[in-house]
């Protein structure tokens, strides 16, 4: 089962940093991102708190939130699996290496496991062309891979 980051705790947190902004030009980009490291993600309840505390209305809090591929709407797993499908590794057989992950894991892209272990991402370039086909985990990169190479990788976490 997936661990609750919604607790009562995390969102005094987010009162904390809704105080420090408030009232400052261009609140809104920081605040998020200090969401994102409090909650793992900027869940709707998340902004409709960071909303009434910063006078922002929710849907240009949302535009932003969904225009930055940095934040998530949901939480993301401990390990989150990226396979880059930029052109250099889609050439190279990117496609196969995301398709074998997302059958060993279960999953589809962009959902995370029930327990919170493993959330799959389809990524465009991650500026490692000379490996492709690239997948990374988390900080870990694995450059010049094969499908079969998936689960000896993932094996590890």
């Amino acid at each position: 089962m997936a661990k609750n980051v919604f607790t009562e705790e995390n969102f005094k947190k987010l009162d904390q940093v809704i105080a420090e902004y408030k009232g400052k030009p261009g609140a809104l980009m920081p605040v998020l991102h200090e969401a994102q490291k409090i909650f793992g993600c900027v869940a709707l309840e998340v902004q409709k708190k960071i909303s009434e505390g910063l006078n922002i209305p929710l849907a240009e809090i949302y535009g932003v939130a969904t225009f930055y591929s940095q934040f998530s709407l949901e939480p993301k797993g401990d390990y989150v699996v990226g396979v880059c499908l930029g052109t250099a590794c889609y050439v190279k057989g990117s496609q196969s290496i995301i398709d074998r992950v997302c059958k060993d894991l279960d999953l589809e892209v962009g959902k995370t496991s029930a327990d919170g272990k493993f959330t799959v991402v389809a990524t465009r370039c991650v500026g490692a062309c000379g490996l492709a086909p690239v997948m990374t985990i988390n900080e870990d990169v694995y450059g010049k891979i094969v499908a079969d190479d998936v689960p000896g990788i993932l094996a590890k976490y």
